[in-house]
Protein backbone atom coordinates (compact mmCIF):
# COMPACT_ATOMS: atom_id res chain seq x y z
CA UNK A 1 0.00 0.00 0.00
CA UNK A 2 1.34 3.41 -0.94
CA UNK A 3 1.48 6.23 1.59
CA UNK A 4 -1.45 8.62 1.54
CA UNK A 5 -0.77 12.23 0.59
CA UNK A 6 -3.61 14.66 1.15
CA UNK A 7 -4.39 16.65 -1.98
CA UNK A 8 -7.13 18.97 -3.23
CA UNK A 9 -8.87 16.12 -5.06
CA UNK A 10 -9.46 14.10 -1.88
CA UNK A 11 -10.55 17.16 0.11
CA UNK A 12 -12.93 18.20 -2.67
CA UNK A 13 -14.35 14.68 -2.91
CA UNK A 14 -15.07 14.52 0.82
CA UNK A 15 -16.56 18.03 0.94
CA UNK A 16 -18.83 17.27 -2.01
CA UNK A 17 -19.91 14.03 -0.34
CA UNK A 18 -20.70 15.95 2.84
CA UNK A 19 -23.21 17.98 0.83
CA UNK A 20 -25.01 14.80 -0.23
CA UNK A 21 -27.01 12.27 1.80
CA UNK A 22 -25.56 9.82 4.33
CA UNK A 23 -25.65 6.84 1.98
CA UNK A 24 -23.57 8.64 -0.66
CA UNK A 25 -21.14 9.80 2.02
CA UNK A 26 -20.75 6.21 3.26
CA UNK A 27 -19.85 5.06 -0.25
CA UNK A 28 -17.13 7.70 -0.54
CA UNK A 29 -15.74 6.92 2.93
CA UNK A 30 -15.32 3.25 2.00
CA UNK A 31 -12.63 4.31 -0.47
CA UNK A 32 -10.37 5.47 2.38
CA UNK A 33 -8.46 3.70 5.13
CA UNK A 34 -9.10 4.85 8.71
CA UNK A 35 -5.69 6.57 8.88
CA UNK A 36 -6.51 8.42 5.64
CA UNK A 37 -9.84 9.61 7.04
CA UNK A 38 -7.95 10.89 10.09
CA UNK A 39 -5.75 12.97 7.77
CA UNK A 40 -8.79 14.27 5.87
CA UNK A 41 -10.29 15.36 9.20
CA UNK A 42 -7.66 18.13 9.30
CA UNK A 43 -9.45 19.86 6.41
CA UNK A 44 -13.09 19.71 7.54
CA UNK A 45 -15.14 21.27 10.32
CA UNK A 46 -15.84 19.80 13.73
CA UNK A 47 -19.49 19.25 12.80
CA UNK A 48 -18.51 17.31 9.66
CA UNK A 49 -16.09 15.15 11.65
CA UNK A 50 -18.87 14.31 14.09
CA UNK A 51 -21.23 13.37 11.26
CA UNK A 52 -18.63 11.06 9.66
CA UNK A 53 -17.79 9.33 12.96
CA UNK A 54 -21.47 8.65 13.56
CA UNK A 55 -21.76 7.03 10.12
CA UNK A 56 -18.75 4.74 10.59
CA UNK A 57 -18.83 1.40 12.37
CA UNK A 58 -17.47 1.39 15.92
CA UNK A 59 -14.34 -0.49 14.79
CA UNK A 60 -13.49 2.00 12.04
CA UNK A 61 -14.52 5.04 14.09
CA UNK A 62 -12.25 4.03 16.97
CA UNK A 63 -9.35 3.52 14.58
CA UNK A 64 -9.93 6.93 12.98
CA UNK A 65 -9.94 8.67 16.36
CA UNK A 66 -6.80 6.83 17.49
CA UNK A 67 -5.03 7.86 14.25
CA UNK A 68 -5.97 11.55 14.54
CA UNK A 69 -3.05 13.87 15.20
CA UNK A 70 -2.92 15.44 18.64
CA UNK A 71 -3.32 18.91 17.09
CA UNK A 72 -6.64 17.81 15.57
CA UNK A 73 -7.90 17.31 19.14
CA UNK A 74 -9.53 13.86 19.01
CA UNK A 75 -10.55 14.34 22.66
CA UNK A 76 -12.87 17.21 21.67
CA UNK A 77 -14.47 15.10 18.95
CA UNK A 78 -14.96 12.25 21.42
CA UNK A 79 -16.62 14.59 23.90
CA UNK A 80 -19.07 15.89 21.26
CA UNK A 81 -20.44 12.41 20.48
CA UNK A 82 -23.57 10.88 21.99
CA UNK A 83 -22.63 9.09 25.24
CA UNK A 84 -23.62 5.66 23.86
CA UNK A 85 -21.51 6.06 20.71
CA UNK A 86 -18.65 7.52 22.72
CA UNK A 87 -18.65 4.62 25.16
CA UNK A 88 -18.61 2.04 22.35
CA UNK A 89 -15.64 3.78 20.72
CA UNK A 90 -13.63 4.08 23.95
CA UNK A 91 -14.23 0.42 24.79
CA UNK A 92 -13.03 -0.52 21.30
CA UNK A 93 -9.80 1.47 21.67
CA UNK A 94 -6.64 -0.06 23.09
CA UNK A 95 -6.17 1.08 26.67
CA UNK A 96 -3.04 3.10 25.84
CA UNK A 97 -4.78 4.93 22.97
CA UNK A 98 -7.88 5.60 25.08
CA UNK A 99 -5.69 6.94 27.89
CA UNK A 100 -3.74 9.24 25.55
CA UNK A 101 -6.98 10.81 24.30
CA UNK A 102 -8.84 11.03 27.61
CA UNK A 103 -5.78 12.52 29.38
CA UNK A 104 -6.19 15.68 27.27
CA UNK A 105 -9.60 16.41 28.83
CA UNK A 106 -10.47 18.29 32.00
CA UNK A 107 -10.87 16.18 35.12
CA UNK A 108 -14.67 16.47 35.19
CA UNK A 109 -14.82 15.50 31.49
CA UNK A 110 -12.63 12.45 32.13
CA UNK A 111 -14.96 11.44 34.97
CA UNK A 112 -17.98 11.79 32.68
CA UNK A 113 -16.50 9.40 30.11
CA UNK A 114 -15.12 6.87 32.60
CA UNK A 115 -18.40 6.58 34.48
CA UNK A 116 -20.07 5.21 31.34
CA UNK A 117 -17.47 2.45 30.85
CA UNK A 118 -17.43 -1.03 32.29
CA UNK A 119 -15.69 -1.36 35.64
CA UNK A 120 -12.71 -3.24 34.17
CA UNK A 121 -12.15 -0.74 31.33
CA UNK A 122 -12.54 2.29 33.58
CA UNK A 123 -10.14 0.82 36.17
CA UNK A 124 -7.48 0.05 33.55
CA UNK A 125 -7.66 3.55 32.05
CA UNK A 126 -7.60 5.24 35.48
CA UNK A 127 -4.49 3.23 36.32
CA UNK A 128 -2.74 4.40 33.13
CA UNK A 129 -3.83 8.00 33.73
CA UNK A 130 -1.84 7.95 36.98
CA UNK A 131 1.44 7.77 35.02
CA UNK A 132 3.12 10.74 33.39
CA UNK A 133 2.35 10.76 29.67
CA UNK A 134 6.03 10.88 28.67
CA UNK A 135 7.05 7.74 30.56
CA UNK A 136 6.82 4.02 29.87
CA UNK A 137 3.74 3.90 32.14
CA UNK A 138 2.06 6.54 30.02
CA UNK A 139 2.85 4.62 26.83
CA UNK A 140 2.17 1.07 27.94
CA UNK A 141 -0.79 -1.10 27.07
CA UNK A 142 -2.02 -3.44 29.79
CA UNK A 143 -3.46 -5.88 27.24
CA UNK A 144 -0.88 -8.51 26.30
CA UNK A 145 -0.34 -12.28 26.04
CA UNK A 146 1.20 -13.92 29.10
CA UNK A 147 1.77 -17.58 29.95
CA UNK A 148 2.99 -19.35 33.04
CA UNK A 149 6.47 -20.84 32.78
CA UNK A 150 5.21 -24.18 34.19
CA UNK A 151 2.75 -24.79 31.33
CA UNK A 152 3.33 -27.49 28.75
CA UNK A 153 3.42 -26.69 25.05
CA UNK A 154 -0.21 -27.79 24.56
CA UNK A 155 -1.52 -25.85 27.56
CA UNK A 156 0.47 -22.77 26.52
CA UNK A 157 -1.01 -22.81 23.00
CA UNK A 158 -4.53 -23.18 24.43
CA UNK A 159 -3.87 -20.22 26.74
CA UNK A 160 -2.51 -18.08 23.90
CA UNK A 161 -5.59 -18.83 21.78
CA UNK A 162 -7.89 -17.95 24.70
CA UNK A 163 -6.15 -14.63 25.44
CA UNK A 164 -5.79 -13.63 21.77
CA UNK A 165 -9.58 -13.42 21.43
CA UNK A 166 -9.42 -10.19 23.48
CA UNK A 167 -6.23 -8.80 21.92
CA UNK A 168 -6.16 -7.54 18.36
CA UNK A 169 -2.40 -7.84 17.80
CA UNK A 170 0.50 -9.30 19.73
CA UNK A 171 4.19 -9.53 18.89
CA UNK A 172 5.72 -11.13 21.97
CA UNK A 173 4.56 -13.71 24.51
CA UNK A 174 5.57 -12.78 28.04
CA UNK A 175 6.39 -15.48 30.59
CA UNK A 176 5.48 -15.13 34.27
CA UNK A 177 5.53 -17.31 37.37
CA UNK A 178 2.66 -18.03 39.77
CA UNK A 179 3.10 -14.58 41.41
CA UNK A 180 2.99 -12.67 38.11
CA UNK A 181 6.75 -12.01 38.33
CA UNK A 182 8.29 -11.49 34.91
CA UNK A 183 10.57 -14.38 33.85
CA UNK A 184 11.31 -13.56 30.21
CA UNK A 185 9.80 -13.97 26.75
CA UNK A 186 9.11 -16.79 24.33
CA UNK A 187 8.30 -16.69 20.64
CA UNK A 188 5.25 -18.38 19.16
CA UNK A 189 7.57 -19.98 16.59
CA UNK A 190 9.62 -21.68 19.34
CA UNK A 191 6.46 -22.98 21.02
CA UNK A 192 5.08 -24.43 17.79
CA UNK A 193 8.41 -26.07 16.83
CA UNK A 194 8.97 -27.56 20.31
CA UNK A 195 8.27 -31.20 21.11
CA UNK A 196 4.88 -32.08 22.58
CA UNK A 197 6.01 -32.74 26.15
CA UNK A 198 8.23 -29.67 26.54
CA UNK A 199 7.51 -27.02 29.22
CA UNK A 200 7.68 -23.25 28.66
CA UNK A 201 10.45 -22.99 31.26
CA UNK A 202 12.70 -24.82 28.77
CA UNK A 203 11.93 -22.31 25.98
CA UNK A 204 11.91 -19.00 27.85
CA UNK A 205 14.50 -16.36 27.00
CA UNK A 206 15.34 -14.73 30.35
CA UNK A 207 17.97 -12.17 29.28
CA UNK A 208 15.74 -9.47 27.80
CA UNK A 209 15.38 -5.71 28.10
CA UNK A 210 12.67 -4.29 30.37
CA UNK A 211 11.70 -0.92 31.80
CA UNK A 212 9.98 0.52 34.87
CA UNK A 213 6.80 2.60 34.49
CA UNK A 214 8.67 5.83 35.30
CA UNK A 215 11.34 5.27 32.59
CA UNK A 216 11.46 8.25 30.22
CA UNK A 217 9.89 7.63 26.82
CA UNK A 218 13.12 8.51 25.00
CA UNK A 219 14.94 5.76 26.91
CA UNK A 220 12.15 3.32 26.02
CA UNK A 221 12.52 4.24 22.34
CA UNK A 222 16.31 3.86 22.55
CA UNK A 223 16.06 0.37 24.06
CA UNK A 224 13.53 -0.87 21.49
CA UNK A 225 15.75 0.48 18.71
CA UNK A 226 18.98 -0.84 20.25
CA UNK A 227 17.71 -4.40 20.78
CA UNK A 228 15.57 -4.42 17.61
CA UNK A 229 12.49 -5.69 19.43
CA UNK A 230 8.78 -5.23 18.66
CA UNK A 231 7.72 -4.63 22.26
CA UNK A 232 9.29 -4.18 25.67
CA UNK A 233 7.82 -5.30 29.04
CA UNK A 234 7.06 -2.81 31.80
CA UNK A 235 7.62 -4.13 35.33
CA UNK A 236 7.36 -2.69 38.84
CA UNK A 237 10.10 -2.72 41.50
CA UNK A 238 9.21 -6.32 42.37
CA UNK A 239 9.53 -7.36 38.69
CA UNK A 240 5.79 -7.96 38.44
CA UNK A 241 4.56 -7.53 34.89
CA UNK A 242 2.44 -4.41 34.37
CA UNK A 243 2.20 -4.01 30.62
CA UNK A 244 4.09 -3.58 27.36
CA UNK A 245 5.20 -0.75 25.09
CA UNK A 246 5.08 -1.60 21.37
CA UNK A 247 7.21 -0.30 18.52
CA UNK A 248 4.29 1.61 16.93
CA UNK A 249 4.00 3.73 20.08
CA UNK A 250 7.75 4.36 19.93
CA UNK A 251 7.52 5.57 16.32
CA UNK A 252 5.08 8.26 17.49
CA UNK A 253 7.40 9.13 20.39
CA UNK A 254 10.41 9.55 18.10
CA UNK A 255 8.42 11.75 15.73
CA UNK A 256 7.19 13.92 18.60
CA UNK A 257 10.66 14.18 20.18
CA UNK A 258 12.29 15.10 16.86
CA UNK A 259 9.66 17.78 16.25
CA UNK A 260 10.15 19.09 19.77
CA UNK A 261 13.94 19.29 19.36
CA UNK A 262 13.64 21.07 16.00
CA UNK A 263 11.27 23.65 17.52
CA UNK A 264 13.49 24.19 20.56
CA UNK A 265 16.67 24.66 18.50
CA UNK A 266 14.78 27.20 16.40
CA UNK A 267 13.70 29.12 19.49
CA UNK A 268 10.06 28.01 19.29
CA UNK A 269 8.19 26.70 22.31
CA UNK A 270 7.28 23.00 22.22
CA UNK A 271 3.73 24.05 23.18
CA UNK A 272 3.15 25.77 19.83
CA UNK A 273 0.93 23.68 17.58
CA UNK A 274 2.16 23.37 14.00
CA UNK A 275 -1.34 24.08 12.74
CA UNK A 276 -2.11 26.72 15.39
CA UNK A 277 -3.23 30.28 14.68
CA UNK A 278 -1.11 33.45 14.64
CA UNK A 279 -1.99 34.41 18.22
CA UNK A 280 -0.54 31.13 19.57
CA UNK A 281 2.54 31.56 17.37
CA UNK A 282 3.20 35.08 18.68
CA UNK A 283 2.79 33.97 22.31
CA UNK A 284 5.18 31.08 21.70
CA UNK A 285 7.91 32.91 19.80
CA UNK A 286 7.95 36.47 21.13
CA UNK A 287 9.55 35.66 24.54
CA UNK A 288 12.46 33.91 22.83
CA UNK A 289 12.88 36.79 20.37
CA UNK A 290 13.02 39.28 23.26
CA UNK A 291 15.71 37.18 24.95
CA UNK A 292 17.59 37.01 21.66
CA UNK A 293 17.26 40.78 21.30
CA UNK A 294 18.93 41.20 24.68
CA UNK A 295 21.90 39.10 23.60
CA UNK A 296 22.07 40.99 20.30
CA UNK A 297 22.80 44.17 22.27
CA UNK A 298 26.05 42.52 23.41
CA UNK A 299 27.18 42.18 19.81
CA UNK A 300 26.12 45.75 19.05
CA UNK A 301 28.14 46.92 22.07
CA UNK A 302 31.27 45.45 20.48
CA UNK A 303 30.53 47.28 17.22
CA UNK A 304 29.96 50.56 19.09
CA UNK A 305 33.27 50.11 20.91
CA UNK A 306 35.12 49.92 17.59
CA UNK A 307 33.10 52.69 15.95
CA UNK A 308 36.17 54.77 15.17
CA UNK A 309 37.83 51.80 13.46
CA UNK A 310 34.80 51.28 11.21
CA UNK A 311 34.76 55.00 10.34
CA UNK A 312 38.39 54.85 9.20
CA UNK A 313 38.07 51.49 7.39
CA UNK A 314 34.50 51.47 6.09
CA UNK A 315 34.96 48.26 4.10
CA UNK A 316 35.06 46.32 7.39
CA UNK A 317 31.29 46.74 7.71
CA UNK A 318 30.85 44.64 4.55
CA UNK A 319 32.94 41.79 5.99
CA UNK A 320 31.31 41.91 9.43
CA UNK A 321 28.13 40.31 8.11
CA UNK A 322 30.15 37.57 6.41
CA UNK A 323 32.11 36.70 9.56
CA UNK A 324 29.03 36.70 11.80
CA UNK A 325 26.87 34.79 9.30
CA UNK A 326 29.46 32.08 8.69
CA UNK A 327 30.04 31.69 12.42
CA UNK A 328 26.31 31.34 13.07
CA UNK A 329 25.91 28.70 10.35
CA UNK A 330 28.91 26.70 11.56
CA UNK A 331 27.67 26.82 15.16
CA UNK A 332 24.19 25.64 14.10
CA UNK A 333 25.75 22.68 12.26
CA UNK A 334 27.79 21.66 15.32
CA UNK A 335 24.79 22.21 17.60
CA UNK A 336 22.44 20.08 15.50
CA UNK A 337 24.89 17.15 15.39
CA UNK A 338 25.67 17.36 19.11
CA UNK A 339 22.05 17.65 20.27
CA UNK A 340 21.22 14.64 18.11
CA UNK A 341 24.09 12.65 19.65
CA UNK A 342 22.90 13.60 23.14
CA UNK A 343 19.33 12.49 22.35
CA UNK A 344 20.53 9.11 21.03
CA UNK A 345 23.33 8.27 23.47
CA UNK A 346 24.26 8.89 27.09
CA UNK A 347 27.74 10.29 26.35
CA UNK A 348 30.59 9.45 28.70
CA UNK A 349 33.25 12.04 29.61
CA UNK A 350 35.65 10.67 27.01
CA UNK A 351 32.95 10.64 24.31
CA UNK A 352 31.99 14.22 25.19
CA UNK A 353 35.65 15.24 24.98
CA UNK A 354 36.04 13.58 21.57
CA UNK A 355 32.87 15.31 20.37
CA UNK A 356 34.25 18.76 21.28
CA UNK A 357 37.68 17.87 19.83
CA UNK A 358 36.08 16.75 16.58
CA UNK A 359 34.11 20.02 16.24
CA UNK A 360 37.28 21.99 17.14
CA UNK A 361 39.11 20.29 14.26
CA UNK A 362 36.18 20.72 11.86
CA UNK A 363 35.86 24.39 12.80
CA UNK A 364 39.59 25.00 12.36
CA UNK A 365 39.71 23.38 8.91
CA UNK A 366 36.47 24.93 7.66
CA UNK A 367 37.50 28.31 9.04
CA UNK A 368 40.88 28.14 7.32
CA UNK A 369 39.36 27.14 3.96
CA UNK A 370 36.59 29.74 3.98
CA UNK A 371 39.00 32.32 5.42
CA UNK A 372 41.39 31.68 2.53
CA UNK A 373 38.57 32.26 0.04
CA UNK A 374 37.70 35.60 1.66
CA UNK A 375 41.43 36.45 1.85
CA UNK A 376 41.71 36.04 -1.94
CA UNK A 377 38.51 38.04 -2.38
CA UNK A 378 39.97 40.93 -0.34
CA UNK A 379 43.17 40.93 -2.38
CA UNK A 380 41.31 40.87 -5.71
CA UNK A 381 38.57 43.43 -4.94
CA UNK A 382 40.15 45.61 -2.24
CA UNK A 383 43.81 45.29 -3.23
CA UNK A 384 44.73 45.02 0.44
CA UNK A 385 46.63 41.86 1.46
CA UNK A 386 46.82 42.90 5.11
CA UNK A 387 43.03 43.31 5.20
CA UNK A 388 42.83 39.79 3.74
CA UNK A 389 45.04 38.49 6.57
CA UNK A 390 42.80 40.13 9.20
CA UNK A 391 39.68 38.62 7.65
CA UNK A 392 41.38 35.20 7.32
CA UNK A 393 42.32 35.19 11.01
CA UNK A 394 38.88 36.44 12.08
CA UNK A 395 37.07 33.83 9.96
CA UNK A 396 39.28 30.97 11.16
CA UNK A 397 38.96 32.04 14.78
CA UNK A 398 35.21 32.52 14.66
CA UNK A 399 34.49 29.15 13.01
CA UNK A 400 36.78 27.48 15.54
CA UNK A 401 34.82 29.16 18.35
CA UNK A 402 31.57 28.17 16.62
CA UNK A 403 32.60 24.52 16.55
CA UNK A 404 33.71 24.43 20.19
CA UNK A 405 30.66 26.29 21.53
CA UNK A 406 28.26 24.43 19.23
CA UNK A 407 29.43 21.14 20.74
CA UNK A 408 30.50 22.26 24.22
CA UNK A 409 27.53 24.36 25.34
CA UNK A 410 24.82 21.69 24.85
CA UNK A 411 27.04 19.15 26.64
CA UNK A 412 27.51 21.53 29.59
CA UNK A 413 23.79 22.31 29.72
CA UNK A 414 23.02 18.58 29.69
CA UNK A 415 25.37 18.03 32.62
CA UNK A 416 23.70 20.71 34.75
CA UNK A 417 20.21 19.38 33.99
CA UNK A 418 19.06 21.94 31.40
CA UNK A 419 17.56 20.77 28.11
CA UNK A 420 20.35 21.61 25.60
CA UNK A 421 17.89 22.16 22.77
CA UNK A 422 16.18 25.06 24.57
CA UNK A 423 18.98 27.48 25.46
CA UNK A 424 21.89 26.44 23.23
CA UNK A 425 20.94 28.38 20.09
CA UNK A 426 20.63 31.73 21.89
CA UNK A 427 23.93 31.32 23.76
CA UNK A 428 25.78 30.13 20.67
CA UNK A 429 24.49 32.97 18.48
CA UNK A 430 25.77 35.44 21.08
CA UNK A 431 29.20 33.79 21.14
CA UNK A 432 29.67 33.78 17.37
CA UNK A 433 28.42 37.35 16.89
CA UNK A 434 30.41 38.84 19.78
CA UNK A 435 33.66 37.00 19.07
CA UNK A 436 33.28 37.38 15.30
CA UNK A 437 33.03 41.16 15.57
CA UNK A 438 35.65 41.27 18.32
CA UNK A 439 38.19 39.31 16.27
CA UNK A 440 37.61 41.23 13.05
CA UNK A 441 37.49 44.75 14.52
CA UNK A 442 40.12 44.08 17.19
CA UNK A 443 42.63 42.69 14.69
CA UNK A 444 41.84 45.52 12.24
CA UNK A 445 42.50 48.11 14.98
CA UNK A 446 45.90 46.56 15.74
CA UNK A 447 47.11 45.65 12.26
CA UNK A 448 45.46 48.15 9.88
CA UNK A 449 45.58 51.44 11.84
Amino acid sequence: MQSFDLDKTDVSKIKNALNSDDEQLKVILEEYHASEIAILFESITSEDRQRIINLLSVEIASEVISEMHEESHPEELLLQLHPDKRTEIVEELDYDDATDIISQLEEHEQKEILEDLSEDDASSIRNLLSYHEKTAGGLMNTEFIRVNLNLTKKDAIDEIIRQSEEIEEFYTIFVIDDDNVFQGIVSLKDIIKAKGNVHITELVKAEVAWVHPDTDQEEVARLISQYNITSIPVVDNDMKLLGRVTFDDVIDVMEDENTEDILKISGVSEDEELSGNWVEAVKSRLPWLIINLGTAFLASAVVRHFGSTIEKIAVLSAYMTIIAGMGGNAATQALAVTVRRISLYDLTDSQAYRTVLKEFTVGLINGAVTGLIVFLFAIFFDSNPLLGVVIFLAMTGNLLIAGVTGAGIPLVLKRVGIDPAIASSIIITTFTDVFGFLLLLGLASKLLL
